[in-house]
């Protein structure tokens, strides 16, 4: 492991200041992925900046919702009684998520923030636009290894199927993030420039041309809180992972699903899936078929085949495009309790 500087804070201003101070500089929550890439080089920070005393890890109801905090531990969220009952997606999609004893120790601003699991991003010895970007200088020779992407046209088994670019198809690995965006959370934020609000569908982005950007985070921004709308999906909610093996595998394809219905008539639907894009997948165009239909299978299908109309395959991972179908499928059915 690489020198670096250590500072703790215990205040969001002494955190968003100390940040500004050195380029190279990292927030750490929980770790369990910042210190992960660190070990392989993958991330060369000049400077920590710890954050686990800040005051941001309360759960509590707020007049439109539920406000979770930051520095909130992925189980205490996962077995909140508010979140289980209100919102139980978010429940169902955190405890899908690694093992017992990462779940413990992960924050919700840190499972925002985790790398990909590409295997290429994660090897320095190996081509990546995410890991060594062009754009940082000569394509060899850099801390962290040559530009390019090892995966297109290489060994792309757990790849992206929609919304890859010529730079990067791999996927964003987060399992509750999946749920965040099927339930249009707001993340709240502070920075130099003070506080705004992001919409979850806007926080994570797409590679295009700069895989090397996962968010749209301004530098030396602080994720404070998560606020999530009240809605009356409680009753029809189911998160779907589909994976090599039972349990800290990542997904292959995932599907969050919450439905508001009527009789069997669906009033309405959110959809978003996981392990199929560089930013958590929402379903728009299939969300608003479903809408006034028939909580049927032949439904359930007709939004799959829509749900798939811009997917592409790059080799290994033309299975996704018919596992993925399937298990928006599946997840219809067990959240609408009609399989």
């Amino acid at each position: 492991m690489n020198p670096f500087q250590y500072t703790r804070v215990s205040t969001p201003k002494a955190a968003i200041t100390a940040y500004t101070q050195d380029n190279g500089t990292y927030f750490l929550a929980g770790g369990t992925n910042l210190i992960d890439l660190m070990k392989r080089e993958v991330v060369i920070p000049e400077r920590l900046v710890d954050i686990n005393k800040l005051p941001l890890s309360t759960i509590e109801k707020t007049a439109n919702g539920l406000r979770i905090g930051a520095m909130a531990k992925n189980s205490a969220v996962a077995e909140h009684d508010l979140v289980k009952k209100h919102f139980p997606l978010l429940s169902m999609a955190l405890n899908a998520g690694a093992s017992a004893q990462l779940r413990n120790m992960a924050t919700v601003g840190g499972n925002m923030m985790q790398r990909t699991r590409c295997a290429y991003f994660y090897d320095p010895s190996m081509p990546c636009n995410k890991r060594s970007p062009v754009q940082a200088g000569p394509d060899k020779g850099q801390p962290n290894g040559p530009s390019g992407c090892g995966a297109i046209g290489g060994v792309n088994r757990m790849h992206a199927i929609f919304g890859g670019s010529s730079a990067c198809i791999a996927v964003h690995p987060s399992d509750m993030c999946i749920a965040l965006a099927a339930l249009d959370a707001t993340v709240n934020v502070s920075g130099p420039k003070g506080d705004r609000q992001i919409r979850f569908s806007e926080f994570h982005r797409l590679p295009g041309d700069k895989p090397q950007q996962d968010n749209t985070l301004q530098p030396g921004e602080l994720i404070m809180s998560v606020d999530l709308p009240t809605n009356d999906f409680s009753d029809h909610s189911y998160y779907l992972k589909v994976r090599d093996r039972a349990s800290y595998a990542f997904a292959l394809v995932s599907v969050g699903v919450a439905v508001q219905m009527k009789r069997n008539t669906i009033q309405d639907v959110r959809l978003a899936m996981g392990g199929v894009a560089h930013k958590p997948w929402r379903l728009t165009a299939a969300e608003s078929f479903l809408k006034s239909k028939p909580a049927t299978e032949d439904t359930f299908k007709q939004a799959a085949t829509l749900a798939m109309k811009d997917a592409k395959g790059y080799g290994e991972n033309d299975f996704k495009l018919t596992l993925a179908p399937n298990s928006i499928i599946e997840a219809l059915k067990s959240a609408t309790k009609t399989a």
